[in-house]
């Protein structure tokens, strides 16, 4: 066993997190206020090769491993999810399922463009009926003419409707029995967005409804085998996990970050507070748990890279760091007081934006369901 980065997984983490630090954290409660998307920012992740990270280099990609990803979005995370989030989702369910799917014709034609970061994909699984059940979809494409024809709707969808978004993957029924995945590029007449949807948290993150009225897209947009498309988002998903539970860790990292050093700048009763038992305890459960969770996120990881079966490491790694990540936001506002209730302070933004993390990807409760059929129970 060898816990050490190598030398370009330690290249990617110094990188990402002097951008984060000298770029994101400068504008995050800025861009937070007033609900603004990151364009700039995307921009330079784009020329930095970090929105195509794991796609090969042939397809505009970085030729990345999955650790070197997740390590760059815990990074990310650690500052500001709305930028966390708005790479993982374009990677990992907007991009992902061509990468693996698509045909030949399908990859020239998409890849290029979303590995290298010059256009945003989104997917689109949730419906206003179908969450945690995913299969309950309702959304329906039917083949007419060489045309498949969608009449539906999405919601929570992320990156869909930004101006550099070229695509959204979703999933519809094509027939009574059978869901299958469908390319639906933006622009498509029939293809409307709803404005952003105002959130608790990732305010700077694009999230809205879409709706689908005799939207006619090509028969050749059908993404892989027809039918296929149930076994398809579930690879989705557990491959998004990784990149999610990446993100619990970086925000619980940050929360760290923010309670130590106001620990000991914050006096009380004539020392500084990090001085009391009771502090000191909350600080250090949060490190043991942040190390516990950045491990499992890096097995899963590392199974995926091994070519080994990770649904059931990246299920326990997103469960347990949507825990860990609610845990250490609230020790971390305590240890803030009164003043962690203020905007003016980034940990009220973090706790914010932390419990969508146990929400999204899979909620708690779905994951447990995951690990239990995965375990055989």
């Amino acid at each position: 066993m060898n816990y050490e980065l190598s030398e370009e997984q330690e290249l990617v983490r110094s990188t990402v997190r002097e951008f984060a630090t000298t770029r994101v954290a400068p504008v995050a409660a800025e861009l937070d206020r007033d609900g603004r998307f990151p364009y700039e920012l995307v921009a330079e992740l784009a020329e930095l090769g970090l929105m195509g990270m794991p796609f090969p280099e042939e397809d505009g990609g970085a030729g990345s491993d999955t650790v070197s990803y997740a390590i760059a979005i815990e990074e990310l995370a650690r500052v500001d999810s709305s930028v966390a989030i708005t790479v993982a989702a374009h990677t990992s369910l907007g991009t992902m399922p061509i990468h693996l799917y698509g045909t030949e014709e399908q990859r020239r034609e998409w890849l290029p463009r979303l590995a290298s970061g010059q256009a945003l994909a989104a997917f689109g699984l949730t419906e206003p009926g179908a969450g945690s059940d995913a299969a309950a979809t309702l959304t329906r494409a039917e083949l007419r003419d060489g045309s498949w024809v969608i009449n539906g709707s999405k919601i929570f969808i992320t990156n869909a409707g930004t101006d550099i978004t070229a695509c959204v993957t979703i999933t519809a029924r094509t027939g009574d029995d059978e869901i299958s995945t469908i390319i639906v590029p933006n622009g498509t007449p029939g293809y409307e967005m709803s404005p952003p949807l105002q959130k608790l948290g990732w305010r700077a993150s694009d999230t809205r409804a879409l709706t689908f009225v005799d939207c006619a897209v090509p028969e050749a947009n059908l993404l892989g085998e027809r039918g296929r498309g149930f076994h398809q988002f579930l690879e989705i998903l557990d491959g998004g996990r990784i990149s999610v539970a990446a993100m619990g860790v970086g925000l619980a990292q940050g929360a760290y970050d923010l309670a130590s050093s106001y620990a000991r700048e914050r006096h009380q009763f004539g020392r500084p507070i990090a001085k009391f038992q009771a502090v000191q305890f909350a600080l250090a459960d949060m490190a043991t748990e942040i190390e516990a969770g950045r491990q499992l996120v890096r097995r899963a990881a590392w199974l995926k890279d091994a070519g080994q079966p990770y649904g059931l490491a990246a299920a326990q790694a997103k469960l347990f760091t949507g825990l860990l990540s609610n845990r250490a936001v609230n020790a971390a506002l305590q240890i803030h007081g009164g003043y962690g209730f203020m905007d003016d302070y980034a940990i009220s933004r973090l706790y914010r934006d932390q419990k969508i993390l146990e929400i999204g990807e899979g909620t708690n409760e779905v994951q447990r369901m995951v690990i239990a059929r995965l375990l055989g129970l």
